[in-house]
């Protein structure tokens, strides 16, 4: 494994800031027409892809771990 250092980090994550703030502006800035063709596209990729029996399973993973914590939260 590589290991960068704290300055490359900073560094890293800075630019991964930048990125967030310009993809917000962009998003602020669309039309309704483009967020729901861009939806669109999504959900036809994610149709097109098929089942993932790996990724049910890991939804199902998900839920008992929520389930588990409302039952301890609840007492």
């Amino acid at each position: 494994m590589s290991w960068i250092s704290p300055e490359q980090a900073r560094t890293y994550l800075e630019r991964w800031k930048k990125l967030r703030d310009v993809s917000v502006v962009e998003w602020r800035a669309a039309s309704m027409e483009t967020r729901i063709r861009q939806l669109s596209v999504l959900v036809d990729s994610s149709q097109r892809r098929g089942a993932d029996p790996e990724r049910a399973r890991g939804a199902a993973d998900v839920r008992e771990r929520w389930a588990r914590i409302r039952r301890a939260a609840n007492g």
